[in-house]
């Protein structure tokens, strides 16, 4: 039986998508996260190297299991032996063909809100591969633009943080925004994506489902 989430999620992913492409991102919105996988796959030229950030979404689909299975040549930085070799991968991962990530809030009028610690993934997302996929559950979405700033910030980030237990933040220790100052903060760099330029680099892949955080 289709629950009240999944009703209005396939009532209002449409219409998110039609304003992201109102937008000039190319976007879509699938009910089913198998179908999404499979529209995700054909959007990669099999001669693309493929990156990504530290999308939990992207991860619990099992994309990158999939691209490996199929012979596409990868930058994984969580197969760096060093810390240095995995800062190398991330920094080579800014020229890749395909990167993928998600989005850690998007406003219903098709803007895309991102908090990074480290500034790669969001460096990412504004230049430099040829084409980046943003999949994202509908959680993100929220209504405005300041609702998906709110929850970057108090929602997104503190609940990225408790993957890290060793990150000594105040948010790892409450599990609450506390506007920090903190050298291990995961709150460095704020990011809105309003329009996608050149139109199309950006494709956003929407799931009628809660996936990451």
């Amino acid at each position: 039986m289709t629950t009240p989430i999944e009703t209005r999620n396939s009532k209002l992913g449409p219409k998110v998508a039609e304003a992201l492409k109102k937008r000039f991102f190319d976007a879509w919105y699938f009910d089913d996260p198998a179908e999404a996988t499979g529209t995700i796959l054909s959007l990669i030229p099999k001669d693309h190297v493929v990156s990504w950030g530290g999308s939990l979404t992207v991860a619990d689909m099992g994309i990158q299991e999939r691209l490996e299975k199929e012979g596409y040549k990868l930058l994984d930085r969580d197969k760096a032996p060093t810390p240095a070799e995995r800062n190398e991968l991330m920094r080579q991962a800014l020229l890749c063909d395909t990167y993928l990530t998600s989005s850690n809030a998007i406003s219903e009028d098709g803007q895309l809100v991102n908090i990074d610690g480290n500034g790669n993934r969001v460096a990412a997302m504004i230049f430099g591969p040829r084409q980046v996929i943003v999949v994202a559950g509908m959680n993100k979405v929220v209504k405005t633009l300041e609702d998906a700033e709110s929850r970057a910030r108090t929602i997104a980030a503190p609940l990225n943080v408790q993957r890290f237990p060793n990150v000594k933040t105040p948010c790892n220790e409450t599990g609450s925004c506390a506007n920090c100052v903190s050298q291990n903060t995961i709150c460095s760099y704020f990011v809105t994506i309003r329009l996608c330029k050149p139109a199309g680099r950006i494709k956003v892949i929407l799931i009628g489902k809660d996936l990451g955080l």
